[in-house]
């Protein structure tokens, strides 16, 4: 692991200031995957900014929202009474990935700003154009099972990681984020992650000093109607090969919404729509 610098922020305010004024800097909170990529020597930031201390951990009703903190751990928002009852979903996709050890310690702004996993990606003597720009793609004529089949491009096919995203996708999220001067911001959850298109190393739609502080869900009426399924190689601590998100708001016999997304075949949780063509799932315009 190389030489870094080191700070903590109690608020919001002092962490974006930190972030914006110190070049290759990068936010750690429960250092789940960033840690590993430094001990791999994968990431390098010249300093860390520790935001764990801010108070981002409520899980609150909003209106006609449920908001969860971007410091809230894992475990603790699946276990919420506001998740586990208005969103069943959440809680299952949360409780399927990784271990109870890391989701213990994993925050929620945390789960969505996680790399992939690509072999390649994780191996610094082949080439890898999300971890060094230009210098190509190993997995495209290597061993690439795990790999994207919905929204690649010649420069990258690996995929997202999450549980936890593909969820959030299906469930029509916003991310709400703080930037530098104050600066907020609240993204679609469809609008956060980018597929690869000719830039891999940008996973994400945010700016530099950008720090995620809540994650809004809309209430629906799926609870009592949706299922997150997840295949894998081992029933435990293992990435999807494919996984659903799904959920159905059925009245008086009839379906009269559904909403399906992807996880483990893009470089983003993949949101199905109907009347989305073959043409679309292979551009990669963002």
């Amino acid at each position: 692991m190389r030489p870094f610098k080191y700070q903590t922020a109690s608020t919001v305010k002092d962490a974006v200031s930190a972030a914006s004024n110190s070049e290759g800097s990068k936010f750690i909170a429960g250092g789940t995957n960033l840690v590993d990529l430094m001990k791999e020597d994968v990431e390098r930031p010249a300093a860390l900014i520790d935001v764990s201390r801010i108070d981002l951990r409520q899980v609150r009703s909003e209106g006609d929202s449920v908001v969860i903190g971007a410091m809230a751990k894992n475990t603790d928002t699946a276990n919420h009474p506001l998740v586990r009852m208005n969103f069943p979903l959440l809680s299952q996709a949360i409780f399927a990935g990784a271990s109870a050890q890391i989701r213990n310690m994993a925050t929620n702004g945390g789960n969505l700003m996680q790399r992939t996993r690509c072999v390649y990606f994780y191996d610094t003597s082949m080439p890898c154009n999300k971890r060094e720009k230009g210098s190509g793609c190993a997995a495209k004529e290597g061993l690439n099972r795990m790999h994207a089949i919905f929204g690649w491009s010649d420069g990258c096919v690996a995929v997202h990681p999450s549980d936890m995203c593909v969820a959030l996708a299906a469930l029509d999220a916003v991310v709400s984020v703080e930037g530098p001067g104050g600066k907020t911001r609240a993204i679609p959850f469809s609008e956060f992650h980018r597929l690869p298109g000719n830039d891999p190393s940008r996973d994400n739609t945010l700016e530099n000093g950008d720090l995620i502080t809540s994650i809004s869900i809309p209430k629906n009426k799926f609870a009592g109607n949706s299922y997150y399924l997840k295949v894998r190689d081992r029933a435990s601590y293992a990435f999807a090969l494919v996984s659903v998100a799904a959920a159905l708001e059925i009245a008086g016999g009839k379906v009269k919404d559904v909403r399906i997304a992807l996880g483990g075949v893009a470089h983003k949780p993949w949101r199905a729509k109907k009347g989305r063509g073959v043409s679309e799932r292979k551009s990669c315009d963002k």
